[in-house]
């Protein structure tokens, strides 16, 4: 699986971004992550394999959320879905 790493200045949060390439609140999250200086990591799920889609979906299955992306996963345990700044701020510290 192609994980794609963004640097940024703000690293106090382990990042990770699941995405779909075609989708425009995916690239509106990516883009206000970049805005923000968060440093974070993302794989876009419509370009990997099916194994790893299955895993994928696994993964965010069982940390409570649903299979709709955007989905961003801070520090291995808070889980958001979709494009809400409220709430990225919020448990980002922005």
């Amino acid at each position: 699986m192609k994980i794609e790493k963004v640097l940024g200045k703000n690293r106090q949060k382990k990042v990770f971004l699941y995405a779909l390439s075609t989708c425009a609140w995916c690239k509106m999250t990516k883009q206000f992550l970049k805005d923000n200086g968060i440093e974070f990591e993302y794989v876009d799920v419509d370009h990997v394999t099916e194994e790893e889609s299955a895993k994928i979906k696994k993964d965010i299955l069982s940390k409570g959320g649903s299979l709709s992306f955007p989905t961003i996963i801070i520090d291995e345990k808070e889980l958001i879905t979709g494009f809400r700044k409220d709430k990225i701020k919020e448990l980002l510290g922005i």
